[in-house]
């Protein structure tokens, strides 16, 4: 039986926020499997702003960029239909790197681990904690920040769907936690609902001020995904042997040129800090590890997982556009099918 794939593909490269003109739709069969394949059915996309610097033709990536003509690359949970992999079999639920489209033809080099749904962890809830943003939440965290219980750990986009998983772990670690985020709407849910300690509205209030009173012994872990003027301001407020995990720059991911770099970076040698970059699959083979802690404590009621979710493969643009307006808190995805059954 043939199967038809809709897709979302990329036809133009952005120059700054992608508009409707970047991407185009269509429909194609899909091509007969090869061995060392297997052909998946897309349930739910994940939105992760990644995919933004994928789409560029030439920046420091980890990954290629997404080729013009290609549909969109993301972190999708996928269901196997039939597979000529060894160890994939079909009905299994996989976290899997493919695309903006129904079905995907994958090698095993596209299959990141098995999905194991429950009441507890529905399928989009997975997606989030076990997929890509709980694993860079941990491994930032925990292998890179170091905290030690009673130190002071900084989040910057705290509402994002990396930030309210790093801050709810550090909080869990013992640490006392602080917040970055855009409105004073988003602070006060941070502080309320997630059980930040503090947290600053850097888009309507003074940065500076609002980390000086929340921090006033200094900062001991900076975790950051803004860059920009954001790590500028934190690095002014670091306490001796600071450690700063840089998860991302969001703050400059549109920008054609890069930015003049750090201002306060002396602050890093008066304080005898650290600041280091890091990629999630550098933490490929301790996978297994993160999940099952990640599940136990949401099991047991410690971490509260927040999606932002869309319908429907036509909603991917514009819902992805949401990650740089300040629209949305937590995990953005859209969910395209449930599993068969279901």
């Amino acid at each position: 039986m043939t199967v038809r794939a809709r897709r979302c593909l990329l036809v133009q490269r952005p120059s700054a926020i992608p508009g409707d003109e970047c991407y185009a739709f269509d429909e194609v069969d899909v091509r007969p499997l090869r061995d060392g394949e297997a052909l998946v059915r897309n349930l739910v996309l994940a939105l992760d702003p990644a995919i933004r610097g994928w789409m560029n033709e030439s920046r420091a990536s980890y990954m290629p960029p997404i080729a013009l003509g290609d549909p969109v690359r993301s972190g999708n949970v996928s269901e196997v239909l039939e597979s000529r992999i060894p160890g994939i079999e079909p009905g299994e639920l996989h976290q899997t790197l493919a695309g903006w489209e129904t079905h995907s033809v994958l090698d095993a080099r596209g299959f990141h681990g098995r999905v194991e749904a429950s009441p507890e962890l529905p399928i989009e809830k997975a997606i989030h904690l076990l997929g890509g943003s709980g694993l860079t939440a941990y491994f930032g965290l925990f292998e890179v920040g170091q905290p030690k219980p009673g130190e002071t750990v900084v989040v910057s986009a705290a509402s994002g769907s990396v930030g309210t998983l790093v801050g709810q772990l550090a909080k869990a670690h013992g640490c006392r936690v602080v917040g970055i985020t855009g409105t004073r709407e988003k602070a006060a849910w941070l502080v309320s609902e997630l059980g930040f300690d503090a947290a600053i509205a850097h888009a309507e209030e003074d940065l500076r001020a609002g980390l000086k009173a929340a921090c006033p012994t200094g900062v001991d872990v900076f975790f950051d995904s803004v860059g920009g003027e954001v790590l500028d301001a934190v690095l002014a407020r670091l306490s001796v042997g600071a450690r700063i995990a840089l998860c991302g720059a969001i703050s400059q991911i549109n920008a054609e040129n890069p930015p003049p770099g750090p201002r306060n970076y002396v602050h890093l040698l008066a304080k005898r800090a650290r600041m280091q970059g890091f990629v999630t699959i550098d933490f490929a083979s301790r996978y297994p590890e993160a999940r099952a802690r990640l599940a136990a404590l949401a099991h047991e009621g410690r971490l509260v997982v927040h999606q932002d979710v869309a319908r429907g493969l036509d909603a991917a643009p514009g819902h992805f556009r949401r990650l740089f307006d300040g629209s949305h808190r937590g995990k953005l995805m859209v969910s395209l099918a449930e599993p068969k059954g279901q």
